[in-house]
Formats: structure tokens, C-alpha cells, sequence
């Protein structure tokens, strides 16, 4: 019951002390936890519903505290991992096309080429109309996991009968959030724009990672590749041949994962995208990738919908997602028709007040225009003036993977009456303390107590990179 929990905070689990308050419904559905966190699962009371539209039963006001032991009417892993995994949406659809969805998604694909973006927008405008009365994940930003999180542990320290819990801070050296950029590389226009774009983003102090097509249109070349990662950029994988057939059916999948994998031993690739961020997370254990970044926070504009409900990375078996958790720029500029920073200054606040990753996907195939580039060329103006003021960490994708595998390792423990981050890689991570603060969770980062981990030094403010 205290897996998720355990893993997100890395704090002592013997503060963690939960139990079932009954057996579970054999159903799952939709139920609150809190005024406005969705959540999805299965309650000891059988109080939940499968519109996600509904006046929703509120769990948290059936919780109850025998000594230090929360009882709970639901297994908060299993509705983080329900919300993680999307496991909500595919309660409602099946895990594989019907024979109407691949026939239109056939005569789609077929005539995607000859398409103009005009076009293609038009109709993909259509597939999206209604979106904005989808009630869940919540829009712009879903952190239902974060506020069900933040929730446990309140009362967790209210059934121990203490104000504060020390934990892993999330982020190294005390960084307040994450910032991380991506680009997924098309067709021929954005594999031609890759030196460019490598020129923006360094001129604004940035770097990123590329994801590209290995059976595409166009042919990755050793050199683009080698001058990618010699000027501190990463390469990855995108998909096989961007088709949106990826995950059409199982076996259909492993025949071109088999291949994905071939590629990615080719470039060295740690990590992979999917095409269109098509995914099915149950799938996942033939990846042969580090990490993936095809989860959306909130999916309403994509053409698969649902989303994680989180903005941090989480692991899926062996593979840790980081997910997306801005809008990307096609959908801004395309679909919205939207050509300021309003949206995604919105979720930036969004994900900053809960600590977690602002994570952006632009296409160089789109942001060749001169108005779309504008743009990105302002919100890397506004992201290192944001890192100025609040110590972010911005970091490459691979760099994300390897500190959350590290701080997966860390434990808190005791000694001398002290606690201390104790684990490999243990010098980067900062103690942090989650705090009472009435009716809710309050965080206090102090670079200094760096010193209650053995090292003298605080660590420096969060540089762009």
C-alpha cells in the first residue's frame, strides 16, 4: 500500500503506516480525494462511479486513525499506478484498434503525405472538437498524483502526532523544479532546421535532446549525429517509421520493437519516443531503453486521449517515463492557433507550485516558420529567467533518468540523533523536510542542510546549462 508513496518521497516508511479499512470492491470507478483530485480505483465501501463527470464521494472523509495506523477505504499504489499507467482510460477502451478505428486511421496515414499542415490541422481539429468539456485529467496540468500524495502524508504525520517528515528532496543540489526540452524530428524540413535549431537553443545558455525517425523519410547521418552530442545534445529514438502503427496490435509491435531496439544499440540511444505519443504502457517490458517520453500529462489535444496525472518521472517495470508535460508546439500553434506564451506560462506555474518537471516537445519541422520560432525564442527567454529567480535544474533527458535511478537507490536514516541521505550519488541529493502546515504540505529546501547528509559545501544555485 506504501510502495508509490515510499518511492516519491524516499522517506523513512516507518511513517508510512496504512492499512485496507475493508476488502476492496471488485470494480474500480471514479472517486475523490479532495474537493478537486480524481482519482481511479477500487474502495472498500464500493462508492465510486464510471463517469468521471460525476458528484464524486470524497474517500479521505472515511479515513481513519487507529494509533499511528491510517485505515483507508482504497490502496493508494494501485490508484497512482491506475493514474500513472492510464489504466482509467483503458477501463473504457480496449487495448487494441477496432476494425473502424484502423480503417480510418488507414485512409489517414495514407494520405498524411500529400497533406499540407492546412489540411492535416482541419482535420485534426475535428477529431479534438469537444475537448475542452473532458472532465479528467484535469486541464491544463493534472497533479491528482501530487495532491493525493501530499494528502497520505499530511495524515500520515497527523496519526504519528508530528509536523514534519524528512525526505529525498526530487530534484539534485535543491533544485526547486526541472526544466527539460526535446525535439522530435519529422520529415526532411526538420531534419534540414537541426543545426539551426542547435544554434537557438545554445545561444539561449539550453541544450536538448533530438529524437529521430531511423526508417523515416530521411537518412540519419553519423556526422549529424556526432556533431549533435559534441556540442552536449543528446540523440534518441523515435518510433520506426512514424506511421502511428506502432501499437496497433501485439504482435504487430513486437515485430517493429524488435527493430526499434536494433536501432537504438545502433546509436547508442538511451532513450525512445513514440510517433504521435501513441503508447501502451503494458507493453513496455520489450523496450530496450532506458526511458521513454511518450506519456502526456494531459492528452485532450492528442489523438490518443487520457494522460499520467503527474508532472515527475515514474517507473514502468525497468524503463522510467518522464513525461510530457506541456503542451507541444504543433498542438499551440496548429490546433489552438495560439501564437503567445499564455498556455505554457500557465503550466509552468502550474508545475512549479508543485515542484515537478516542465517538460517541452518541439518540432523543428514547425518552428522553421519565423512567427513559431519567435516563440520558442521567448519561452527560452522566459525559462532562463525563471531559472535565474528560482535555482531551477535544467537538464538533458538522460540526465533526468540517471538521477531518478539514484535517488530510487537513496534511503534517509538516522544517526547521531541526525538524519542522513545514505546511497550512491548521495552527494548531489539535498534532505528536505515536508512539513504540517494545517491543512496542507509545506516543503523546506535548504541548500545548507546539505551539511546533515556530511558535506560542508551548499551546493550552487541551479545554472542553465
Amino acid at each position: 500500500m506504501i510502495q508509490a508513496l515510499a518511492d516519491r518521497y524516499r522517506c523513512p516508511t516507518e511513517f508510512l503506516d496504512f492499512e485496507l479499512a475493508g476488502s476492496l470492491s471488485t470494480d474500480s470507478g471514479y472517486f475523490r480525494c479532495s474537493h478537486d483530485a480524481i482519482c481511479f480505483g477500487r474502495t472498500s465501501n464500493g462508492y465510486c462511479t464510471l463517469d468521471a463527470d460525476a458528484l464524486h464521494y470524497d474517500a479521505l472523509r472515511d479515513l481513519e486513525i487507529a494509533g499511528s495506523t491510517l485505515r483507508l477505504p482504497f490502496n493508494p499504489t494501485e490508484v497512482i499506478e491506475n493514474l500513472r499507467l492510464e489504466r482509467y482510460a483503458r477501463h473504457c477502451k480496449p487495448s487494441e484498434w477496432s476494425w473502424r478505428e484502423r480503417a480510418l486511421r488507414d485512409v489517414y496515414y495514407a494520405l498524411r503525405p500529400h497533406m499540407g499542415v492546412t489540411l492535416r490541422k482541419h482535420l485534426q481539429r475535428l477529431h479534438a472538437s469537444g475537448w475542452r468539456q473532458i472532465p479528467f485529467p484535469h486541464w491544463p496540468v493534472d497533479t491528482t498524483v501530487e495532491q493525493l500524495s501530499e494528502a497520505l502524508l499530511l495524515a500520515a504525520m497527523k496519526a504519528n502526532g508530528i509536523d514534519e517528515i524528512p525526505f529525498i528532496w526530487f530534484w539534485p543540489n535543491g533544485g526547486r523544479g526541472c526544466v527539460m526540452v526535446t525535439h522530435d524530428v519529422e520529415d526532411w524540413g526538420g531534419y534540414n532546421f537541426c543545426r539551426k535549431l542547435i544554434d537557438i537553443d545554445e545561444a539561449h545558455g539550453f541544450t536538448a535532446s533530438f529524437q529521430f525517425v531511423p526508417e523515416g523519410t530521411y537518412e540519419l547521418t553519423e556526422t549529424l549525429v556526432d556533431e549533435i552530442r559534441t556540442r552536449g545534445f543528446e540523440v534518441n529514438i523515435q518510433d520506426l517509421n512514424h506511421d502511428g502503427y506502432l501499437f496497433a496490435d501485439r504482435q504487430e509491435f513486437l515485430r517493429r520493437v524488435a527493430k526499434i531496439n536494433r536501432h537504438g544499440r545502433a546509436y547508442a540511444a538511451k532513450g525512445f519516443r513514440a510517433a504521435v505519443l501513441y503508447r501502451n504502457l503494458e507493453w513496455y517490458d520489450a523496450l530496450e531503453f532506458s526511458y521513454d517520453m511518450s506519456v502526456p500529462n494531459v492528452a485532450h489535444l492528442d489523438p490518443q486521449r487520457g494522460g499520467c496525472c503527474t508532472v515527475f518521472p515514474y517507473f514502468v517495470g525497468d524503463v522510467l517515463e518522464i513525461p510530457l508535460t506541456t503542451t507541444q508546439d504543433y498542438m499551440l500553434f496548429h490546433l489552438l492557433g495560439d501564437y503567445s506564451l499564455n498556455l505554457w506560462e500557465m503550466q509552468v506555474e502550474a508545475i512549479l507550485n508543485k515542484n515537478g518537471l516542465m517538460s517541452f516537445l518541439v518540432h523543428p519541422d514547425y518552428i522553421a516558420e519565423h512567427r513559431a520560432r519567435q516563440v520558442y525564442c521567448q519561452l527560452l527567454c522566459r525559462l532562463h529567467d525563471l531559472n535565474a529567480r528560482n535555482r531551477l535544474w535544467c537538464a538533458l533527458p538522460g540526465e533526468v533518468d540517471i538521477w531518478w535511478r539514484a535517488r530510487s537507490k537513496m534511503r534517509v536514516a538516522q544517526s547521531g540523533g541526525k538524519w542522513r541521505i545514505e546511497g550512491p550519488g548521495s552527494e548531489r541529493a539535498v534532505l528536505a523536510l515536508a512539513r504540517n502546515a494545517g491543512d496542507r504540505i509545506e516543503y523546506e529546501v535548504d541548500p545548507e542542510m546539505r551539511v546533515l547528509n556530511g558535506y560542508d559545501n551548499p551546493p550552487a544555485s541551479g545554472m542553465v546549462k
